[in-house]
């Protein structure tokens, strides 16, 4: 059973990871590196005290530790009334644009920014998109480069892409075929993206919490869903002020499906549908 961590050692535990790292965990929310903490400390069978002592021993023990709490789940064409928002109503604004710039912060393992290249292809707009992508976790950075995922664990990556891609607004079928754009190997358990997609995005490690934005461009779009939900109101709002910095007038900021804008930046944006657009 998970370990319950007290307000004490979860200090202890953020001022020793901010000394001996570039971690800051400060501002994410108690409740959330809370309940991530305790499953750090009951998969390794480590006490407080000893987990505290390993730390400071093993830069590599504490680099892993970082990575497991910063670490989120994903899949392709996660809630899809989102992505069908992104096909109908905010992709087709860019349809005009010579070119335009899309940032996935917190892109975890990729299949977010695959979902992305997938529609862009689909609405004729690939050509036109530069894709930049960042997370805190190179592991995670790496497997999205590869764009090579379990089959049988994510076989609802299938549904998703049907009642994105297959399905009209009117409900009508197209036949996509899978192959058009990731093999699938049944017998291996792999599900691998083409080429062509892989070969798109440009990667970059970044901490959200103190970095700016790490690329020389204004963007249209950004997409940073499930991310903010773990920081607290203090960050959330550093982060919106690094987004609307970074994003063009009248840019889209996609946020997750349990998130929203709160605070002073929430009238520097227009919702309208899933998206915050800059005023």
């Amino acid at each position: 059973m998970d370990q319950e961590i007290e307000d004490k050692e979860l200090k202890i535990f953020i001022d020793k990871v901010k000394n001996l790292s570039n971690y800051n965990f400060s501002e994410y929310s108690d409740k959330s590196l809370k309940r991530r903490l305790a499953k750090v400390l009951f998969d390794n069978g480590l006490d407080f005290r000893s987990f505290l002592d390993r730390i400071e021993k093993s830069k590599s023990f504490l680099e892993k530790i970082a990575r497991d709490i910063t670490v989120n789940t994903t899949e392709l064409f996660r809630d899809p009334p989102v992505w069908n928002a992104l096909r109908y109503d905010i992709l087709p604004l860019f349809r005009d644009l010579e070119q335009f710039n899309i940032w996935h912060a917190g892109c975890s393992t990729g299949q977010e920014v695959y979902s992305m290249l997938i529609l862009l292809n689909e609405l004729n707009l690939f050509n036109k998109s530069n894709l930049y992508a960042t997370d805190i976790n190179p592991d995670v950075l790496e497997i999205s480069k590869t764009g090579t995922y379990k089959y049988r664990f994510n076989l609802n990556y299938l549904d998703n892409f049907d009642s994105v891609i297959r399905q009209n607004q009117a409900g009508e079928y197209q036949d996509v075929a899978y192959s058009k754009y990731f093999s699938v190997d049944k017998t291996r358990d792999i599900i691998k993206m083409h080429t062509f997609f892989t070969d798109k995005p440009v990667y970059k490690k970044m901490d959200l919490v103190w970095e700016s934005n790490p690329f020389p461009v204004q963007y249209n779009l950004i997409i940073c869903r499930n991310v903010i939900i773990y920081f607290n109101y203090a960050l959330q709002n550093k982060v919106f002020k690094l987004f609307y910095e970074s994003l063009q007038t009248g840019g889209c900021l996609i946020l997750g499906a349990h998130e929203t804008i709160l605070g002073p930046f929430a009238s520097l944006f227009n919702k309208k549908s899933h998206g915050y657009f800059k005023k």
